[in-house]
């Protein structure tokens, strides 16, 4: 995700209890005063963000369906996901 400090960004559903501070370690680029980017990853660069919401989204139903052959299936989804507000970026 591209993100900057004081920005709210969902992502896949991390461990943490609401208020928790999580680091986020593997950082593909970092700009600022000068551009860095990683091989695969930026050394020595991380992002401090702070857990605002642990949350699932709305419903999504799949149903599959096979005609003349009475083959009727009906399932449904809900995605885990947690909101994060960035602190702060930094990079060695």
């Amino acid at each position: 995700y591209k993100v900057n400090p004081g920005q709210t960004v969902r992502v896949d559903r991390l461990e943490g209890q609401i208020g928790s501070t999580v680091t986020l370690g593997k950082v593909l680029m970092v700009s600022g005063d000068a551009i860095k980017v990683g091989t695969p990853y930026v050394e020595g660069a991380s992002v401090e963000a702070e857990i605002v919401e642990q949350h699932r989204t709305r419903k999504v139903l799949v149903f599959k369906y096979k005609k003349r052959k009475g083959y009727r299936v009906k399932k449904g989804h809900r995605q885990h996901y947690t909101a994060l507000r960035i602190k702060d970026i930094s990079a060695k």
